[in-house]
């Protein structure tokens, strides 16, 4: 009798936006090993389902050892140790996935990658990730719509944020260390805004009220750009001769988020280069103190994604994704969010559903309905709303 070898997924990564994508896939065919730095934060994290998967300590030698050819390895880790994976990947003939944003160095291992018949799969968690699959429906809605026509002004937002379910003096609790955050508060942006490229230095300069219509209810949020939206325009099969008017990918804070945060931006703004790692790891530590979540508090997830098309002033074609998600018994939504597409990436490598060579979340018609299918059968609350109805 022939058996077939089931390849392993490595998962590196047992963090707080991790359990819910392991725990989907210690109930695949798959077997399952979990690295993580700290082996006793693993086994706590993951006792209820560790005996359908093998947790081991992070040690890079054993790690290398263990992969084997046709084997997948997630990167959890910080976005600095990708890079470092996927060239082991490559050097053991094995798949890569991660949730963050294709860095240059990563798409140069495009052609090896290619070459060797191995998927290098990015930005598959929430934003970048369900808010790319979002885009690319949309898009494909209106490219195959009656109302469909290059000279229409096209009017592109996508925003996503996430903060406690019950909102706080500071609007906000930190999911994971907030260096991230604060850092990213430092970051430059580039979007189209009137048919023309701009730019801000800092998110509260370009801070805006944003409403979001559902069938329940309006309500009003603060949004800002967040880094460089103009590669997406391409990304999202957006073509040249059409009439780009506005496309921007950016943040989502509840309102009151910038009056609550203004100490944070006096300061931030009038750190230099030099000083800027120090103090802002001292200011995450603090605010890591004050503002995490509580034991079993629940966190909301909000991203909308809209298009807009108009002629002449009137509004031809609009319809928007509204996903509002709630943290619950089967994990934070912010860690279903990030680690449920994760593990849809993989099982889609296993199953020879991805091209080889880097690339980002899903784009074909097909795979994407499949893709918001199931999060839809998993409980998660994604609805499509057409705004001339």
């Amino acid at each position: 009798m022939t058996t077939t070898t089931k390849h392993t997924i490595h998962w590196l990564g047992a963090g707080l936006s991790s359990k819910p994508g392991i725990e989907l896939l210690a109930n695949s065919e798959h077997p399952l090993t979990v690295w993580n730095r700290s082996l006793a934060k693993a086994q706590t994290t993951l006792a209820d389902i560790c005996a359908k998967l093998s947790i081991k300590q992070l040690d890079w030698q054993v790690l290398a050892a263990s992969i084997n050819p046709g084997d997948v390895v997630v990167s959890m880790l910080p976005a600095t140790k990708h890079l470092q994976v996927a060239q082991l990947c490559l050097e053991n003939q094995a798949h890569f996935v991660s949730s963050s944003y294709i860095s240059p160095q990563m798409a140069d291992l495009n052609n090896q990658a290619a070459a060797a018949n191995l998927c290098l799969v990015n930005e598959i968690g929430l934003d970048p990730g369900i808010d790319h699959l979002l885009a690319h429906d949309l898009i494909e809605k209106y490219r195959t719509s009656a109302q469909f026509d290059k000279t229409n002004e096209l009017y592109f937002r996508s925003y996503c944020g996430g903060f406690p379910k019950v909102a706080n003096d500071f609007k906000y609790k930190f999911s994971w260390s907030p260096l991230g955050v604060l850092k990213a508060l430092r970051s430059p942006a580039k979007w189209i805004n009137n048919g023309e490229i701009v730019t801000s230095q800092a998110p509260w300069q370009a801070l805006r009220d944003y409403q979001i219509n559902s069938a329940e209810q309006q309500e009003t949020f603060q949004a800002y750009p967040n880094r460089d939206s103009t590669p997406f325009i391409q990304q999202y099969q957006f073509q040249s001769d059409w009439n780009v008017k506005e496309f921007v990918r950016g943040t989502l804070r509840l309102a009151g988020w910038s009056t609550a945060w203004q100490y944070l931006f006096d300061e931030i703004g009038q750190l230099s280069d030099a000083e800027s790692e120090q103090r802002l790891t001292e200011i995450s530590q603090e605010l890591e103190q004050k503002y995490s979540y509580d034991a079993d508090e629940a966190d909301r997830v909000v991203l909308c994604v809209e298009l807009e098309a108009k002629n002449a002033d009137n509004k031809v074609w609009h319809q928007s994704y509204l996903l509002d998600c709630i943290g619950n018994d089967s994990g934070q939504a912010m860690a279903r969010l990030v680690s449920i597409p994760v593990a849809f990436a993989i099982l889609s490598i296993l199953r020879g559903e991805i091209k080889p060579g880097v690339s980002a979340a899903v784009h074909e018609p097909e795979q994407v309905k499949a893709w918001l299918s199931k999060l839809i059968d998993l409980g998660e609350n994604i609805a499509c709303h057409n705004h001339l109805n």
